[in-house]
C-alpha cells in the first residue's frame, strides 16, 4: 500500500530486482521498517510495494546524482529520515579491457560506485544529526580480484569497495555502522535457473538468506561492528 509518515524505521534499497533486491524489502518491511523501493522503472516495484505494510515505489537513476537527491527528498517528506540504506545497484559489463567500450566502462562505475557515493551522501547529515544509522553495500569477489573479462565490473566493484571502506573509517565515531557483504556465488533468480537448470539447488545463493545477513548486521553492536562479510554456499569454489 502507499504511505504516508510515518514512525516507522525506515530503510531504503537502491536496486530492487526479482532476487536480493525484492529479499531486502520484504525481510525489512516484515521486521516493521517502512520500505523505499529504487529501481530505474517502477514496472516491479510498484507491484511489490502493494504487497508490503508499508512501502513506496520510486523510480530514481543512481547514475544522475540530481535524481538520487531529490528522490532521498522525497523519501525523508514521504516515511521520514533514513535509518537504513541498502545499496545494492549493480551493472555487470563482461569483456577484457579491449573489448568493453569507454560507455561500458562509465556505466559500470556510475551504477557500481557513484551512485552508491551519492546515495550515502543523500543519508549521511541526517544520521549524522541522530548519531545512529547503517549503511550496506552489496559487492562481489570481483572487487578483490581482476579476472580477464571483468576489465570495467571489477575495477567498479573494487572502487565501491574502497568507498565503503572510507566511509565506515570516517563515519564510524559518529555512531554509523557502513558495512559491505561481498556475495561469491550465483543469485538464485528465475531467469538465472532457466539458464542453469542442471544446477543443483545447494548451488545457488538464496535472496531471503542474504536478507537476513544484512538485518543481522543492523542489529551488531559498536563494538564490534562488522565492516566486511563474505557470503557463499557452500559448494562455491574459493
Amino acid at each position: 500500500m502507499s504511505a504516508q509518515p510515518t514512525q516507522k524505521p525506515v530503510c531504503v534499497v537502491v536496486g530492487v530486482g526479482p532476487g536480493n533486491g525484492a529479499a531486502f524489502a520484504c525481510r525489512f518491511a516484515a521486521e516493521g521498517y517502512a520500505v523505499a523501493l529504487l529501481a530505474r522503472s517502477t514496472g516491479l516495484t510498484s507491484g511489490l510495494a502493494q504487497e508490503l505494510p508499508v512501502a513506496l515505489a520510486y523510480a530514481c537513476d543512481v547514475g544522475d546524482p540530481a535524481t538520487v537527491e531529490r528522490t532521498f527528498e522525497s523519501i525523508e517528506s514521504d516515511l521520514g529520515a533514513v535509518d537504513v540504506l541498502i545499496y545494492n545497484a549493480g551493472k555487470g559489463v563482461w569483456g577484457s579491457a579491449e573489448e568493453v567500450t569507454f560507455g561500458d566502462f562509465e556505466a559500470a562505475w556510475r551504477t557500481n560506485t557513484f551512485g552508491a557515493f551519492a546515495a550515502a551522501r543523500s543519508v549521511i547529515p541526517a544520521m549524522k544529526r541522530r548519531a545512529a544509522g547503517h549503511i550496506i553495500f552489496i559487492g562481489a569477489t570481483a572487487s578483490r580480484r581482476g579476472g580477464a573479462k571483468t576489465a570495467a565490473f571489477a575495477s567498479a566493484k573494487a572502487a565501491q569497495r574502497s568507498l565503503a571502506e572510507s566511509l565506515a573509517r570516517s563515519l564510524g565515531p559518529s555512531g554509523i555502522h557502513v558495512s559491505l557483504i561481498i556475495i561469491d556465488g550465483i543469485v538464485d533468480e528465475p531467469s538465472i535457473r532457466t539458464k542453469l537448470a542442471d544446477k543443483l539447488d545447494s548451488f545457488f545463493v538464496k535472496p531471503d538468506d542474504i536478507a537476513d545477513t544484512a538485518l543481522m548486521l543492523t542489529r551488531q553492536k559498536p563494538s564490534a561492528w562488522t565492516f566486511e562479510l563474505e557470503a557463499r554456499p557452500f559448494g562455491e569454489t574459493w
